[in-house]
């Protein structure tokens, strides 16, 4: 279940990550980065390869 973004959420967000560039935001967002990490949501909760993808994927970005 998808849940969408909302000012309120995002508001004190440096970053924002997406797994699809179809679950991106589509409104501008003034002070958040988003970045689609080209990752197919084909993953079941917590599957160890995911989230080894994502900890790859994530870390160049969080320094």
């Amino acid at each position: 279940m998808l849940t969408p973004l909302t000012h309120e959420l995002v508001s004190w967000a440096d970053i924002i990550f997406v797994m699809e560039r179809r679950t991106a935001p589509k409104a501008s967002l003034r002070k958040a980065r988003v970045i689609c990490l080209d990752i197919p949501d084909d993953y079941e909760f917590m599957d160890p390869g995911l989230m080894r993808l994502l900890e790859a994927r994530v870390s160049k970005y969080l320094g």
